[in-house]
């Protein structure tokens, strides 16, 4: 989200301003619910004023909000709704469009559902910053480098992370998730445990700090690190009164979190029963928005930990999928090939052509009957075909029609 208020044409008086200027306040001090209602009130007055590309941008705050309050689904409602907003009021694209798109991405990617929140990220991409809120760039970096990081390419999302540096601008949204910080998540990820220990002394972070909202990611990263540096009693101690900060705050996003950290933590000194309890909580909490990529990117350890869980038979159903999930992320060149191949659809579009072949193969004609029906020699069609296939990294008529369904192509 990013709201300012450039001159009196463009930002109407009465409520709107003031109320997102109050909600604003409210969620820096981690207020969420009151700066939820706030920003409710603005959207509603710069809606009234018929100023669609304000209520757009309060809109995404109201979904951030939703988010870091563990509300998933209700986060993706207000993507989803905005976005229909800003599509019915056809082109030029209101700006703001393109976050909303990128918002969704990375909702989608948080549940699992890897094809449809690349669907997501190639649409914004494709539209840019010509439809975009001034923030979009700086986003965007950050939401390729969380596929990146679910892919195993821990390089490639640093790399797009010092990309974001260089289109970050204080504005008036609380920078919660500061990039020093999910930088440092990235180097214990690649082992490098002196860079990350570097971080916290820089940082000037300690286990007994006065904890606020806005270092709540920090602290959460310097609770990994005491992890990796295996400083476990430390970790706990600063895990449990993280954990008591965030359910006072109703951050239940930041709950889960925390939970999966203290299972982490308890398994790492041996203490089981104490894991079992921590990581039966974060599953109870995170089954009815469905959270997948908080547990399934721990990694071996946390898949350790699942398969206990699964034996004492702790929300079966769920722990099942998330094996699953775990057992799909052991190969990382599935979801790299998919990401690839979307992108070369995005940057290289299918003709009017190829989509009329596309349609046509998703229907039950065979090939000479396709090449009757565009009126076209067999021949033709078959080259049509493995361009096709080309595009889309595929190898046959039945992936590409499922491709083609995950990317909207049809």
């Amino acid at each position: 989200m990013s709201w300012r208020c450039h001159a009196r044409p463009i930002c109407p008086p009465g409520r709107g301003p003031a109320a997102a200027i109050l909600g604003l306040a409210q969620w820096a001090s981690g207020g969420l619910e009151a700066a939820y209602r706030a920003l409710a009130d603005a959207m509603a007055g710069f809606q009234k004023a018929g100023n669609l590309h304000f209520a757009l941008s309060v809109t995404s705050g109201l979904a951030d909000i939703r988010t870091v309050q563990g509300r998933l689904y209700e986060s993706i409602q207000y993507h989803t709704q905005a976005l229909q907003l800003a599509l019915a009021q056809g082109e030029p694209l209101i700006r703001g469009t393109a976050n909303l798109y990128l918002g969704l991405s990375e909702l989608y990617h948080e549940q699992g559902q890897i094809p449809v929140a690349l669907q997501h990220l190639l649409r914004t991409e494709e539209l840019g910053e010509q439809a975009a809120l001034p923030d979009w760039r700086y986003r965007l970096c950050r939401v390729q480098a969380r596929f990146k990081e679910s892919q195993g390419d821990w390089a490639g999302a640093l790399a797009l992370l010092d990309t974001a540096k260089g289109h970050y601008t204080r504005g008036r949204i609380p920078d919660v998730r500061p990039l020093a910080a999910l930088q440092a998540r990235l180097w214990l990820a690649q082992g490098r445990l002196r860079d990350a220990l570097r971080w916290v002394q820089e940082a000037g972070l300690a286990v007994d700090d006065e904890l606020s909202f806005l270092r709540e990611c920090e602290h959460i990263t310097l609770a990994r690190v005491l992890i990796a540096n295996q400083a476990l009693p430390e970790a706990l101690r600063l895990l449990v009164r993280l954990l008591q900060a965030a359910e006072e705050g109703e951050r239940m996003g930041s709950v889960i979190e925390i939970l999966v950290l203290l299972a982490l933590a308890h398994a790492a000194q041996g203490d089981m029963p104490s894991a079992l309890v921590a990581l039966e909580r974060a599953l109870r909490l995170a089954e009815p928005e469905g959270y997948i990529c908080i547990f399934v990117d721990e990694g071996p350890s946390m898949a350790a930990l699942m398969s206990e869980a699964e034996k004492q038979g702790i929300t079966p159903n769920y722990v099942r999928q998330l094996r699953a999930a775990f057992g799909q992320a052991e190969d990382k060149t599935p979801v790299a090939q998919d990401f690839l191949a979307a992108r070369a659809v995005a940057i290289e579009p299918l003709s009017e052509r190829k989509r009329e072949v596309l349609k046509l193969l998703a229907t039950e004609l065979n090939g000479p009957e396709i090449a009757h029906e565009l009126t076209v020699s067999l021949n033709t069609m078959r080259t049509h075909t493995k361009n096709i296939y080309e595009k889309l990294g595929v190898n046959n008529r039945r992936a590409a029609v499922r491709r083609a369904a995950e990317l909207d192509l049809l």
